[in-house]
């Protein structure tokens, strides 16, 4: 909402299961606690913080990250070369001191539940911090809309609104396109550990299928975090799937066989139909998806559509490729 001065920010539900509200103000002439804005110096802590820098020319405002060695994106990667990007350490025990030295204006987080010392102490140095619960979105099209915040930050509103507006137009054309097509079933992830985990079919990933004119096996579940079968109950519900898409960690058939000769029971390994977007990494091991995929749903749901609908050739498309033999 408006304030004098710029804008209140009222985060609903932060992490999965909380009922609280985490508030925050960005204003042209800020107190102790609130964001400065136009925010100059940026530190980021997930690489699904990247591409909205990207999308709003500010990727020179990012001076510190935890393991940058995750972002890909070329433009981020120069700046982390020439050493205008520190690297913080791990996200699990980021470097309170060095990050502090830095005097960021804005330290962007995430939090997987309310025990965030680390984020604690560096409010308590009087460096705000920013909850950003893109992940926790269920909507394909909620977690792009974050570039709205991100927009705020810069003093570009009518940028990010309008960088969403064209992400929203194109994805909800792309769904329309496919609604009076043939829909193939679709299953979707992998084992670990004897443990088949996929999404619910109210997940992100699981309207995404069906935004894709698909009928994904799990359609009908709904919760947070993953659902978790053994292979026989997978094997049971979704033997005969037509297609099967980000196996895991998985990028080659062989793979797959030498971790459990059930999956070739299933049609999809049969005929060849999985499709993943593990191969697509950037120099230093960064899943390309991970980081990009969030922004732009619109992307994601070409390829998914091309994958059902299609015979996608080499290079048709943005995130996915076909297993290797």
């Amino acid at each position: 909402m408006r304030i004098k001065d710029g804008y209140r920010l009222m985060i609903n539900n932060p992490w999965p299961g909380s009922a609280d509200t985490l508030q925050l103000d960005f204003s042209t002439d800020a107190t102790v606690g609130d964001v400065q804005i136009p925010v100059e110096k940026l530190i980021a802590t997930s690489t699904t913080h990247i591409p909205p820098l990207e999308l709003l020319n500010e990727t020179d405002k990012l001076i510190g990250f935890p393991d940058t060695d995750y972002i890909s994106s070329p433009a981020m990667r120069e700046r982390i070369d020439t050493g205008d990007v520190e690297d913080l350490g791990s996200n699990e025990d980021v470097n309170l001191e060095r990050t502090i030295s830095l005097v960021p204006d804005l330290v962007i987080g995430y939090g997987i539940d309310a025990d965030n010392p680390t984020y604690d102490r560096m409010m308590e140095a009087g460096i705000p911090v920013l909850y950003n619960g893109d992940w926790t979105e269920q909507h394909p099209l909620g977690r792009a809309e974050w570039i709205k915040v991100f927009g705020i930050l810069f003093n570009k509103e009518k940028e990010a609104f309008a960088i969403f507006k064209k992400i929203e137009a194109d994805y909800l054309a792309a769904k329309a396109s496919v609604q009076d097509l043939d829909k193939p079933t679709v299953i979707a992830g992998a084992t670990w550990k004897d443990v088949w985990y996929l999404p619910y079919g109210n997940s992100w990933q699981g309207r995404m299928i069906n935004d894709a004119g698909a009928n994904y096996i799990y359609q009908e579940t709904q919760g947070s975090g993953s659902l978790a079968y053994n292979v026989e109950t997978v094997l049971n519900d979704a033997q005969n799937a037509d297609f099967w898409i980000a196996p895991g960690q998985y990028t080659s058939y062989e793979q797959l066989l030498a971790d459990n000769a059930s999956y070739e029971l299933f049609k999809a390994f049969q005929e060849k139909q999985l499709f993943t977007f593990a191969m697509r990494k950037g120099p230093t091991g960064g899943v390309i998806y991970y980081e990009s995929a969030a922004m732009r749903p619109d992307l994601v749901l070409k390829d998914l559509i091309e994958i059902f609908h299609g015979k996608p050739q080499e290079n048709d498309l943005n995130f996915f490729d076909p297993l290797s033999d």
